[in-house]
């Protein structure tokens, strides 16, 4: 049995670019990681100059912690991006595409006036379960 199932009803109009669903349930008995927010920064501390760069990065980035608690990108259920540029969006979805593949969590993308580091084009914030 799964412990996350996704949720799209009708007549509900269609997810965006069908990378997320509506609502994700998670069944009890789950593991519950909350991943603070990730930026485009390496482990080594390089920061890349385009949207892109950064975006998979952090992702990249999100994907260790996920690891280190014995879970996978599969068992993302809600993403939370902050993009500090709207004509930013399409790179996200493909990175999303390119990353993410296949998984549909809950999600919320905000456009922001600024981050931390006004070098920063993108954090993300995500919650992963897990049995």
């Amino acid at each position: 049995m799964t412990i996350s199932i996704r949720h799209d009803p009708y007549p509900v109009m269609p997810p965006y670019e069908d990378i997320y669903a509506f609502g994700v349930e998670t069944r009890a008995q789950a593991r519950i990681l909350n991943i603070s927010g990730q930026v485009g920064v390496s482990p080594e501390g390089e920061l890349p100059s385009d949207f892109a760069g950064q975006c998979r990065q952090a992702l990249h980035n999100v994907e260790a912690i996920l690891k280190k608690a014995d879970m996978k990108l599969s068992d993302i259920v809600k993403t939370t991006f902050y993009l500090t540029r709207r004509e930013d969006m399409p790179a996200l979805i493909e990175v999303r595409k390119e990353i993410l593949g296949g998984v549909r969590p809950a999600n919320t993308t905000l456009f922001i006036s600024g981050l931390v580091s006004p070098d920063w084009f993108v954090e993300v914030d995500i919650i992963a379960c897990a049995k």
